[in-house]
């Protein structure tokens, strides 16, 4: 009898143990840029990632960062690269724990016109309708925006679903002025026929942060993969085409001069 309990102990065993091991994490990163663009500039990391752990983590994007918010509301993502402001967000209502961030950076929100264009200054835009990529973009959208009316100019703003729609709509003419970071103006192919008009002062930059269920044995093969990306050269155009130039641990309190802006909620971003 005990022989029978046995072997039927491991058939069980044998059949609960893959689907354990099938269950894939989802990495959700920010919508920033085209899926397309996003899926080759991303996936070679999480390939590494997937091969320095032997964790099964799939990208995912969203058409949007409106639906990227909602995903991170709803906990969708089990690992995240998020804005400055979606982490304060998401760390104080989905509960989502900093993991990485990227070192030796800070993120500026940058005002760009067409290279062609007359305007100077600031006060140029004033009545100008201005493209943003979505209106809780931190950098290209709260910081630019804060920036205009503490200077009382009036603008319209007219939010266009990505960095690249913004910079596109520039190079074209369709607005006099948009809302961006450097990161993602130096990869658009509208980057020459731009230039800067205004960056703001620096940020903590992204946070890569997991979800609050997940184990803290995964997390720490994580932070171990992404340190270790950090220091392999052989590896350095992984990082490259990201845009960046490695990671440190992160922790909450690295992203408090975003909380001192006294913004808290998706309901008031512009706060």
């Amino acid at each position: 009898m005990l022989r029978v309990f046995c072997l039927l102990f491991v058939f069980l065993s044998l059949l609960v143990t893959p689907t354990l091991h099938a269950q894939s994490l989802i990495f959700g990163v920010v919508p920033q840029q085209s899926a397309k663009k996003m899926v080759k500039s991303w996936q070679p990391l999480v390939d590494y990632i997937n091969s320095y752990t032997g964790l099964r983590i799939e990208f995912q994007t969203a058409k949007d960062i409106p639906t990227f918010e909602a995903n991170l509301s709803e906990g969708k993502y089990d690992i995240a690269y998020m804005n400055p402001f979606h982490f304060v967000v998401f760390n104080s209502t989905a509960g989502y724990k900093a993991l990485a961030k990227q070192k030796n950076k800070f993120l500026k929100g940058i005002i760009v016109v067409h290279k062609d264009s007359e305007i100077t200054s600031l006060d140029a835009l004033n009545g100008a309708e201005i493209a943003f990529p979505a209106p809780a973009a931190f950098a290209a959208t709260i910081v630019t925006s804060a920036k205009l009316r503490k200077e009382n100019i009036a603008f319209i703003p007219r939010y266009v679903n990505s960095h690249d729609s913004v910079y596109l709509n520039v190079e074209k003419q369709f607005f006099k002025a948009g809302g961006g970071i450097y990161r993602t103006l130096g990869s658009s192919s509208a980057n020459t026929s731009l230039r800067v008009l205004w960056e703001s002062p620096d940020y903590t930059p992204h946070a890569i942060a997991t979800h609050p269920t997940l184990g803290e044995d995964t997390r720490q093969a994580i932070i171990n993969a992404l340190l270790s990306i950090s220091s392999d050269a052989s590896k350095a155009h992984i990082l490259k085409n990201l845009g960046l130039n490695g990671f440190i641990s992160a922790d909450d309190s690295h992203w408090d001069d975003v909380r001192e802006l006294g913004i808290s909620s998706l309901s008031r971003p512009h706060s």
